[in-house]
């Protein structure tokens, strides 16, 4: 790694801290004191919630047709991505935090899409693919700074000040990554012709955008509400801004432990070992509400969601070298479809059953669905390979 490498490495790792660690995961600590603050209701949280995934939807989803100008359009997008951080602590309308919300979210979705491909290609151009799990570290990086500057700065300069001043360091991310990318040339993407080959949607790269999409609902409902549930608990209060942390804490080196594990077994068994951990830290809260199980809660959150991130853009990539903006871009608009409805579900589950119980409950059932979902998709796919490989061996024969 030369000192070049390095730094456009680093950009790529402070535009997901921006991006993803505080634009987006910030609100999930910031929320509990607006709640109280603004008298927002459990529902109307998720509102919030849900907006932010719809613009990340649209984002994520718009970014898969950028081929030009990658650079630039990504760095007017983390411009404004920083200008709705900055404004959501200086106005208290609903309707003007709804709207940020969807512009936080749809920026976010072209700097995920975006950065992910522009430092996965980089590397790969200089045979340095094995670093690329590295960029991910950026997600828990950002959770890690946001859990323990929220309670600090919110004691001082309430959840206003809290929101401007991570608009703050934001905007300090947005001109290091400048700096060190000033005299990095990204080349444009090839527009790849549709052909047979070419084609996303076919074996078991269709399978792997389910479960993608549906773990995006299920692990949401826990990434947007995990503190408000924590907080809401009188014996845990103290311990729920520290759960955010860490879930930070375990996320910064989950990309690069788990893509260090696919050197030693397939890329599914990993993602399966990521899914049941998941799924545990999930359904914890419900059978036990203890300090210890929140915070076991909260790691697992932390360490198992970058993971499967990692792990399921690395290996779309990987079935389509040529393709990475595409795939990532197909991959994070399933999982941005996922988040949209996520929260609303969670807000009907918690209002239907009055406990908090029950959204998590749902959580577990979607993501053990959507590892169902991976599991038979890749004995059906490579079943339906096989046939295939057979059926042209005879013909070869004949």
């Amino acid at each position: 790694m030369s000192k070049q490498h390095i730094g456009v490495l680093t950009g790529g790792i402070l535009f997901l801290v921006v991006a993803m660690g505080i634009s987006r995961f910030a609100f999930t600590p910031i929320l509990p004191f607006m709640r109280i603050d603004e008298g927002l209701s459990f529902e109307l949280g998720g509102y919030l919630a849900s907006s932010n995934y719809i613009g990340y939807f649209v984002g994520a989803l718009g970014a898969g047709f950028i081929y030009r100008n990658k650079k630039n359009i990504l760095l007017l997008n983390v411009l404004i991505n920083v200008l709705s951080i900055l404004i959501m602590g200086i106005t208290h309308s609903y309707v003007i935090w709804i709207i940020l919300r969807f512009i936080a979210g749809a920026t976010g979705g072209f700097i995920f899409v975006l950065t992910s491909s522009i430092i996965m290609d980089y590397l790969a151009s200089h045979q340095l693919s094995r670093w690329s799990g590295y960029v991910f570290s950026g997600i828990g990086l950002g959770i890690a700074i946001s859990g323990l500057l929220v309670p600090f700065i919110e004691a001082s300069f309430s959840w206003e000040g809290t929101w401007i001043g991570l608009g703050i360091l934001s905007s300090l991310f947005l001109f290091t990554t400048m700096t060190l990318w000033k005299k990095i040339i990204i080349r444009d993407g090839e527009k790849v012709e549709k052909t047979r080959e070419t084609k996303i949607f076919k074996g078991f790269m269709l399978w792997l955008v389910i479960a993608y999409g549906l773990e995006g609902l299920g692990y949401i409902i826990t990434g947007t509400f995990l503190v408000d549930i924590i907080y809401n608990i009188e014996s845990l209060r103290p311990f729920a801004s520290f759960s955010w942390v860490i879930a930070g804490i375990a996320a910064t080196p989950a990309a690069p432990i788990w893509m260090a594990m696919i050197s030693k077994m397939s890329t599914v068994k990993v993602l399966t070992i990521a899914y049941i951990l998941q799924i545990i830290g999930i359904l914890l809260p419900v059978f036990s509400q203890t300090a210890w199980s929140v915070l076991l809660s909260a790691l697992l959150f932390g360490f198992t969601f970058v993971g499967i991130v990692s792990l399921s853009t690395a290996y779309a990539r990987e079935l389509f070298p040529k393709q990475s903006g595409a795939v990532v871009s197909v991959l994070t608009t399933a999982y941005a479809f996922g988040q949209i409805i996520g929260p609303i579900l969670a807000s009907g589950f918690e209002s239907m059953f009055n406990s908090f119980k029950a959204p998590l409950t749902f959580a577990g059932l979607i993501v053990i669905f959507a590892l169902a979902t991976l599991l038979f998709g890749k004995l059906f796919s490579d079943r339906q390979q096989n046939s295939s490989i057979t059926t042209e061996l005879q013909n070869e024969r004949i």
